[in-house]
Formats: structure tokens, C-alpha cells, sequence
């Protein structure tokens, strides 16, 4: 992975931060988007230890907002060459919120971010780029109603988790087909129930929850973040595209995340949500 450029979301926790290291130890140099001043030093400084040959870069904004993603897309796009890039920014909400742009919030960060952020930076891919989304095998517990994609009607913190990874997929899907022959490929993963930072500030009884699954099952950060690592560096997968991988492996995921027609629909409706991707 030497000079390569890395960019990555959702890198100063979890598997995302791990995949940021074991890249840089690779010699990759890695950019990154945070939220949290405090985390992103941390992850900066982790960074610079496992590859302190190159200047790392980080990135502020608030991934839930589309005029966020838009500025930090704009930053991003100026770097000279990006060679692989992984959307992994996400989080469950055990309440309904709405952002300031009225989209449901996990919708709006687990979806719409990859969504726009990828588009925008579609331009800067070049043949051999990678497109790296990190979905979950929650998807297969999720079906989409596109009359009421912002979950106004019923809420459910995991259900609409779910269907916010479903929409990963379709994404990805519908990602590959439109750059079909690039050169570039995208592809998406799922890395495994993880003892992460994840679902510890969604609140209420959906924490605990999920605070005791991990306990219990929960594979750790070290594991969950090699198919993110594979999918970003192995050449075995160099000229795959628009698949599903789950330990390093391809996957079959369900019937209605290999939906075309559902792909193309949620494609359509973020573009006129967002105005990028038209």
C-alpha cells in the first residue's frame, strides 16, 4: 500500500480505526473524517505511530448533514490522487431524530453519506480505485418501503439500522453497475456483530440491548475489521466489483438486497434528495 491515499469515514473508533491502522502499517497514507476533536487527535496521533513516513490528514464534519458531506467531499477532492475509498461511518439511534435537512438521522449518516461523499469523489477514482462500503448482515431482517423511507410512520432503532444497511447494498450494487468498465469497483461487507464503541449512545433499552449482545457474541475489533482491510488492499479482489463479503469471502446476501429495480429506485430518490448522482 505504499503511496497509496486511503480515505476513510468513521475512523476514530472501532473496526474503521483498526482498518485505518493496519493500512498505514502497510505504508498507506490515510485521510480521515471525524466529528469528535478529541478522537480524532487520538487517531492521529495512533496513525502517525504506525506510519510516521507520510502526513496523514483529517477532516471535520458532521456526516448526518448534506451540506456537510458536500463541504467535506469538496476538502477530500482536493487531494492529488485517492486509491481507495471506504465508507464505514454509521451509528443505531434507539430514537427517532430528524437532521436540519429532515431526513431521519440514521438514514441520513448510514445512507446518505455514502451516497454523496462517493459521488463527489467518483471523479478523483481512477482506474484501480476501490470503493469500500461497510454494510451488516442485519440487512437480511430489513425490507424497504420507499413510501416511508424516514420512518415516520413506525420507528424501531435496529429495524431501521437494518434498513439503513440494506440500503448499503443496493447502493453498492447500483454503484458498480453505473461504473461498470472504469476500472473502478466497489463493493461492500459485513464484518461481523463487533465489540465496538457502536450502539452505546443510542439510548434506552436498545443500549443495553445491544451492550449485552456484545458481551455475549461480539467478535473483536481485530476480527471484525479484516474484510475491510482485504477488500481496501488484497489484490485477489482487484477486479471484482458490485459483490457482498463477509469473512473475506463473498456472500450471498438476501433477496432484497440483490433487488435491481429497489437499487436503481433508492439510487434515483438520493440523487433528488441530495442533487449529486444525477
Amino acid at each position: 500500500m505504499r503511496g497509496k491515499t486511503i480515505v476513510i469515514t468513521g475512523a476514530t473508533s472501532g473496526i474503521g480505526e483498526v482498518a485505518a491502522l493496519r493500512l498505514a502499517e502497510q505504508g498507506a497514507r490515510i485521510v480521515f473524517t471525524a466529528r469528535d476533536k478529541a478522537r480524532a487527535a487520538a487517531t492521529m496521533e495512533k496513525l502517525r505511530r504506525a506510519n510516521g513516513a507520510v502526513e496523514h490528514a483529517v477532516h471535520m464534519a458532521d456526516l448526518s448533514l448534506l451540506a456537510e458531506m458536500k463541504r467535506v467531499a469538496g476538502e477530500i477532492a482536493e487531494e492529488p490522487q485517492i486509491d481507495v475509498l471506504i465508507n464505514n461511518a454509521g451509528a443505531v439511534f434507539g430514537t427517532r431524530q430528524e437532521t436540519r435537512d429532515g431526513l431521519e438521522q440514521t438514514f441520513a449518516l448510514n445512507h446518505m453519506s455514502y451516497f454523496v461523499i462517493t459521488n463527489l469523489l467518483l471523479p478523483k477514482l481512477k482506474p484501480g480505485a476501490r470503493i469500500v462500503s461497510t454494510a451488516s448482515g442485519a440487512h437480511r431482517r430489513a425490507m424497504l418501503d420507499f413510501d416511508d423511507l424516514q420512518s415516520r410512520r413506525t420507528y424501531s432503532g435496529f429495524a431501521v439500522y437494518a434498513k439503513s444497511k440494506l440500503c448499503n447494498i443496493l447502493f453498492t450494487r447500483e454503484l458498480a453497475r453505473r461504473i461498470a468498465g472504469s476500472g473502478v469497483t466497489a463493493n461492500c461487507l459485513h464484518p461481523g456483530f463487533v465489540a465496538t464503541r457502536f450502539g452505546d449512545q443510542s439510548g434506552g433499552l436498545l443500549a443495553i440491548g445491544v451492550w449485552a449482545a456484545k458481551r455475549l457474541t461480539a467478535i473483536s475489533e481485530e476480527d471484525g475489521a479484516k474484510t475491510l482491510v482485504y477488500l481496501a488492499a488484497s489484490q485477489n479482489v482487484a477486479q471484482v466489483s458490485g459483490a457482498y463479503f463477509y469473512e473475506c469471502k463473498i456472500d450471498m446476501p438476501s433477496p432484497a438486497a440483490r433487488d435491481d429495480r429497489a437499487a436503481k429506485r433508492l439510487w434515483d430518490i438520493s440523487a433528488e434528495i441530495s442533487g449529486v448522482g444525477q
